[in-house]
């Protein structure tokens, strides 16, 4: 039996977003402000949870996404995807994309572990709510994911239902990032990838909102990835790949969007790939999922007619530039909080920070 783990915070409340990785190094993100987190929890109720399959040639796990702390199957949020290379195979994405609502948690893992997690998914949906695929309909799973191949065993078919429902009960506004949950075996721009976040917060009449992302980083090709200040990283000496890697963006908001303004929002997360060198190789997985807190859509709503609040277009560009600065951002925080690694056959992923803190005048 292979030993696992859920993965605490590692990030206390009071650790500010001066204190992020990439910010620590003195770069920017734009103009716009951070939430007080820097974090995709800075939309009110967004939760991240992380169960860590470290062991033997193992490096592996389940990162669950949760928007809020209810029954998402009875009080669905509004929500959207955007493929920007559909290299994947991921589960439930074509619903989103035709109803516009997400009514699980989102689970992310690697790619032989979709099929426990969307298990675990319906199971969890049908012990909440019995008359599922009986007397109503039947629950859309909604799981994203990267293959971690290189560093882990992916042939074990390690990952569990048990796992993702483990994931899910960790679920806390402070969450670890980096090499953890299903960052733990992903690779980036040949360094060691993983889990990342950043937010951003929009001021509006009425108060302020955010809107947060969280990235799974597993794609970009060794020597292609380029800094905040404009230089290259150095390329990994043993990294020889090309671009055929992963990555899956998940962007949170409280503001209110409807589907199509969702859809439009988040394909500027490809914005914030491209600024890091990414082309989006034929071998790429690169999928955005998208979703709004600011209502939730009744399963059973009795009305004929439903109204809604709408963000008034003339504003969209808010929106885009935070999209795009927090997925660039989240990336780099997922590179940056990896420690270097070696995992299955002795393959290696060294740590970006490392590598930049060498290579200093």
């Amino acid at each position: 039996m292979r030993t696992w783990r859920a993965s605490p915070a590692t990030t206390p409340p009071d650790v500010g977003p001066a204190l992020s990785p990439a910010r620590a190094l003195g770069w920017t993100f734009g103009a716009q402000p951070t939430g007080a987190r820097n974090s995709i929890a800075d939309v009110p109720g967004v939760t991240v949870g992380h169960v860590t399959l470290l062991d033997g040639d193992l490096r592996t796990g389940v990162t669950a996404v949760l928007p809020h702390g209810g029954d998402l199957f009875r009080e669905k949020v509004p929500g959207a995807v955007h493929v920007i290379n559909g290299f994947g195979k991921s589960v439930g994405l074509m619903q989103v994309e035709e109803l516009g609502e997400i009514e699980t948690p989102i689970l992310l893992t690697n790619t032989f572990g979709v099929g426990a997690c969307a298990d675990a998914l319906i199971r969890d949906a049908i012990g909440r709510n019995p008359a599922i695929g009986r007397r109503t309909s039947t629950v859309n799973a909604l799981v994203g994911e990267c293959n971690d191949g290189y560093l882990s065993n992916i042939q074990a078919l390690a990952v569990t239902q048990e796992h993702a429902l483990a994931a899910i009960a960790a679920a806390a506004p402070d969450f670890a990032r980096g090499s953890v949950g299903a960052g733990t075996g992903m690779s980036a721009f040949g360094f060691k990838g993983g889990v990342g976040t950043a937010s951003r917060r929009l001021d509006l009449e009425g108060g302020p909102v955010h809107l947060g992302v969280l990235t799974l980083a597993n794609f970009g090709r060794a020597g292609d990835l380029v800094l905040p200040d404009g230089s290259r990283a150095p390329t990994p000496s043993s990294a020889t790949s090309p671009e055929r890697g992963s990555v899956i963006i998940i962007v949170a908001t409280d503001l209110p969007l409807d589907h199509r303004q969702l859809t439009r929002a988040i394909r500027r997360a490809g914005v914030g790939l491209a600024r890091l060198g990414s082309f989006w190789g034929h071998g790429s997985g690169d999928v955005a999922i998208g979703f709004t807190t600011a209502w939730r859509i009744r399963h059973d709503e009795a009305r004929d007619v439903v109204p809604i609040a709408m963000l008034a277009e003339r504003r969209m560009d808010t929106v885009f530039e935070a999209v795009a600065g927090a997925t660039q951002e989240a990336v780099l925080d997922a590179m940056l909080s990896s420690p270097a690694m070696t995992g299955r056959d002795g393959h290696d992923r060294p740590s970006l920070a490392e590598a930049l803190s060498a290579n200093k005048p």
